[in-house]
């Protein structure tokens, strides 16, 4: 039998409601649309709004937690630039792909169901309860790994943190030490002086200290530790070189007029080499004094260039470019020592000869005398000598014998004489080296 239409019913509450009666078999079954205002249905709407509650704090501690954890990844990503340290960029990377899929479902899942419209119905609700239910899991699944990974993080993380301790330090006394030089700098430039190099090496510093200040974050804690020290070690360079400035500028003077000195007392000693020439010709062979003919004019001469170039230091000097002074100084100080022993030189043979002339036999004892220590030497521990040894002390002794022949006739040859012993005790010498080195090997 067909149903009859439906009837309107008035509740309690005054609420309108519907119900279809329908005849099966002998009995009549009446069902009633839903209704949102208490009972089991309201309870249904409560679960998925607690669903909803626990999965929004859920995303929420994900978030705090990946936000935390970033901060930790920068922090060894700054300061760790090992293989483990580019391995935990890598693993937080491959995590965050992870939370973005599972907070994409969760807002997906908070999108697709309104609780709080009125025709909800109870099938809704409970596939809502479902779905937030479901992100939520996800969220504190993903979450545990989350901590998980960080927390196989410490010990990079606090090695990180403890280098990275280490960068404010080092950028303070860098910052400290451009300021001492400021202030030096100025200071001596109160008193007259420009230092202009030592300014410009302070300038230099400039785009140090930008990268400096740029941090750990962007250029990492080992080259921010390092550029902190570069800082620190010019600048302090160019303190100490400004506060030493006017010390420094008295001992330029001074050594100045030192050179001065030095310079025109050589030109008075090279005027009186002649007089030893003559000697020299007079006494003795051409073969002893000619390599010294060109001393005296020589030394006229190079006397006279660094006397120039005196000239040139002190215009530099009072120009302030300390550094070409530097370097004068040096060459003139280098011209002026090598004249000396030229000038010396001539005083010097003059008297060696003298003395071998009244003598010979001296230098040939001396040279002797390291002949026979030498070959005690090489006896030392031994009834035979090594013929290593022997062959040279033996070619040794009759050098000497040479030599000494050698003065024989009208007129001799000393200097020659002089320069054989000398080259004969250094050939001695040798020997005598290699004997004690063998030995203090064995």
């Amino acid at each position: 039998m067909a149903g009859t239409p439906p009837t309107q019913t008035r509740s309690l509450g005054g609420e309108w409601s519907g119900a279809l009666r329908t005849r099966y078999g002998r009995g009549i079954v009446t069902t009633a649309s839903r209704r949102w205002f208490g009972g089991r249905d309201e309870s249904r709407r409560a679960d998925a709004q607690a669903a909803k509650d626990a999965a929004a704090a859920a995303f929420y501690e994900l978030d705090s937690a990946q936000r935390d954890l970033r901060i930790s990844i920068e922090t060894i990503a700054a300061a760790d630039g090992s293989p483990a340290g580019r391995q935990a960029s890598e693993g937080f990377a491959a995590l965050g792909q992870r939370i973005d899929q599972v907070s994409h479902v969760y807002i997906e899942a908070v999108d697709a169901h309104d609780l709080d419209r009125v025709d909800l119905e109870a099938s809704a609700a409970s596939r809502a309860r479902e779905e937030l239910t479901r992100a939520r899991d996800e969220l504190v699944r993903v979450k545990a790994e989350l901590d998980r990974f960080a927390q196989g993080l410490q010990p990079l993380l606090d090695k990180a943190e403890t280098q990275l301790a280490r960068v404010a330090p080092a950028r303070e006394r860098a910052k400290a030490a451009l300021l001492a030089a400021s202030d030096a700098l100025d200071a001596v430039r109160a008193k007259g002086m420009r230092a202009d190099d030592l300014a410009a090496r302070l300038a230099a510093l400039a785009p140090e200290l930008t990268k400096l200040n740029e941090g750990a974050g962007r250029h990492g804690v080992q080259e921010t530790v390092q550029r902190a020290d570069r800082i620190l070690r010019d600048a302090e360079g160019v303190r100490a070189e400004a506060e030493r400035l006017p010390e420094r500028a008295a001992e330029i003077d001074r050594r100045l007029v030192s050179l001065r000195t030095r310079a025109q007392a050589l030109r008075n000693r090279a005027d009186r080499v002649d007089p030893v020439l003559s000697e020299l010709r007079r006494r003795f062979s051409a073969a002893c004094w000619q390599d010294l003919q060109h001393v005296p004019d020589q030394a006229v001469r190079d006397v006279a260039q660094a006397e120039e170039r005196l000239g040139e230091a002190s215009r530099a000097r009072a120009e302030q470019r300390w550094a070409d002074v530097a370097v004068l100084i040096d060459a003139v100080r280098e011209a002026l020592e090598a004249t000396d022993e030229a000038v010396s030189a001539a005083q010097d043979r003059l008297t060696r000869l003298e003395a071998v002339a009244r003598n010979p036999q001296e230098e040939v004892d001396r040279t002797r005398f390291a002949i026979r220590d030498a070959q005690r030497l090489a006896m030392a521990g031994r009834s035979v000598p090594d013929p290593r040894h022997a062959r040279p002390l033996d070619e040794s002794v009759a050098r000497v014998e040479r030599a000494l022949a050698g003065l024989e006739g009208r007129h001799p040859d000393y200097w020659a004489f002089l320069l054989e012993m000398q080259d004969v005790r250094e050939a001695v010498n040798r020997v005598v080296q290699g004997i004690r080195a063998e030995r203090g090997h064995g």
